[in-house]
């Protein structure tokens, strides 16, 4: 296309709302196959974790390491998520049922639009 893109590998933002409320996001999209999401209380403290993948999910990442000792590990800590994809548009090319909880390209291209809005805001604030 000719563009150049700016691509984010990590970010980290909060946002307060008008009433009080804040949230923060961190994401670190390069920091290898296991990810985790933190909530805390107004205090800061945390109240719980969620680590992906999670006990279980380690046991099915190491046999398919195992069997496909070549292929890229993230690809199994997302398995689970992929044959669930793979399954819901097959039905829908197949018999026409709704894909439920598969983003359209529609989505994907407001997300992306969202995105490009995003990137030259980011990129003021980190200059």
């Amino acid at each position: 296309s000719g563009k150049e893109w700016t691509d984010f590998d990590k970010i980290k933002f909060t946002i307060r709302t008008k009433t009080g409320t804040v949230v923060s996001v961190q994401a670190d999209r390069c920091g290898g196959t296991d990810s985790y999401a933190a909530v805390t209380d107004k205090d800061g403290e945390e109240v719980f974790r969620y680590y992906m993948p999670d006990e279980e999910d380690k046991e099915m990442v190491k046999a398919l390491t195992e069997k496909y000792p070549t292929a890229m590990p993230y690809f199994f800590t997302q398995h689970p998520d992929y044959i669930t994809v793979k399954e819901r548009v097959s039905k829908f090319c197949a018999d026409g049922t709704p894909a439920e909880g598969v983003a359209t390209i529609g989505i994907a291209v407001d997300t992306l639009k969202v995105a490009e809005y995003l990137t030259p805001l980011l990129q003021d604030q980190l200059s």
